[in-house]
C-alpha cells in the first residue's frame, strides 16, 4: 500500500512537471520574440502600411514573414554567439542544461542592453528594489532587462512610425486642399492621394530605405 502511494505521488509530481514544461514550451516563442528586434520591426512595418493607406496590402502574413526574416538577419551575430558558447558545449555534454541557459542569456542580455535607454533601465531597477547593483549590467536578471528592453523598443518603434507618417500626411493635406479648391468636395481625398503615396514610396525606393534604417538602428 505504501509503495502504491509513493508511485501515485511520484506520478503526480511527474505530471505536474510535464504541465509546467509544456506551458514553458508553448510560451517560448513569445519570450524569444520579446527578447529580439521583432517588436520594433513589426510595429514599423504596420505603421508603414497604415501610412500609405493600403490596409490589407501587404497582408498580415507577409508582414510577419518579413519581420521574422529581418529579425533572423539582425540577430544572426547574437545567434552565432549563443550557438558557440552555449549550444555546442551542451551538445558535446561539456556543460549542463542550466549552465547552457546561463551562457545563452549573456549574449541576449548584451544585445538588449545595447538597445535599452539608461533611464528606462534605472526605472525598472528601482521598482525591483534591488539593494546592491552589480558592476556589470549584464549581471542583472532577465526580469529587469527584458521589460526595460521592450519599453525602449516600443518608444523607438512609435517614434519611427511618427516620422514615417509625416510625408504621407503632407500628401493627404495637399490633395485635400487641391480638391477643395477645385470644388470636388464629394471626391474622397484618400482615394485620390493613394496613387501619389505609392509613387512617392516607389520613387524613394521605400523598402530598401526602411529596411536599411531598421538594420542600422540595431547595429
Amino acid at each position: 500500500m505504501q509503495d502504491a502511494v509513493i508511485n501515485i505521488n511520484g506520478n503526480s509530481i511527474q505530471t505536474l512537471e510535464m504541465i509546467f514544461l509544456m506551458t514553458a514550451i508553448s510560451l517560448l516563442p513569445f519570450f524569444v520574440l520579446m527578447m529580439t528586434c521583432f517588436t520594433r520591426v513589426i510595429i514599423v512595418l504596420s505603421f508603414t502600411r497604415s501610412a500609405m493607406g493600403v490596409q490589407a496590402t501587404p497582408p498580415n502574413a507577409v508582414l510577419i514573414g518579413i519581420a521574422l526574416f529581418l529579425t533572423m538577419f539582425i540577430m544572426s551575430p547574437v545567434i552565432d554567439e549563443v550557438t558557440e558558447v552555449a549550444y555546442v558545449p551542451y551538445r558535446n555534454d561539456e556543460i549542463t542544461q542550466y549552465e547552457a541557459l546561463q551562457r545563452a542569456s549573456v549574449p541576449m542580455k548584451e544585445f538588449m542592453l545595447r538597445q535599452t535607454e539608461d533611464d528606462t533601465l534605472a526605472m525598472f531597477v528601482e521598482y525591483a528594489q534591488i539593494d546592491e547593483l552589480p558592476d556589470n549590467p549584464v549581471d542583472l536578471p532577465l526580469r529587469i532587462v527584458v521589460p526595460s528592453f521592450i519599453t525602449t523598443e516600443l518608444k523607438r518603434a512609435l517614434l519611427m512610425g511618427f516620422f514615417i507618417y509625416i510625408p504621407f500626411v503632407l500628401i493627404d493635406i495637399v490633395v485635400s486642399s487641391t480638391l477643395m479648391s477645385m470644388g470636388m468636395i464629394m471626391l474622397p481625398p484618400a482615394m485620390m492621394s493613394l496613387p501619389f503615396k505609392l509613387l512617392l514610396f516607389i520613387t524613394l525606393n521605400g523598402w530598401d530605405l526602411l529596411f536599411s534604417t531598421l538594420i542600422e538602428g540595431f547595429n
